[in-house]
């Protein structure tokens, strides 16, 4: 995975892996949630890929756009 750079210091994201159809999103309880275009609209999981590389804003996304659209959760 690939540090999230939390560029406004208060992301609770903290890494992101981001595959064709789908982006892995780490939070920093160790929870994984993967996001697809199935789970979510294909627009938001583009964004969500935009933003993870532009290192701000994806937990705000998440929040407000795709919540609980998530295909799979795993804590590690």
């Amino acid at each position: 995975m690939t540090r999230y750079q939390n560029l406004s210091g208060r992301s609770g994201v903290v890494e992101y892996e981001i595959l064709d159809d789908s982006i892995d999103v780490k939070f920093g309880d160790g929870s994984i949630y993967t996001y697809t275009n199935v789970s979510a609209d294909p627009s938001h999981i583009k964004r969500m890929k935009d933003l993870a590389t532009e290192g701000i804003g994806l937990n705000g996304f998440i929040d407000r756009y795709v919540k609980k659209n998530y295909s799979d959760k795993k804590r590690i």
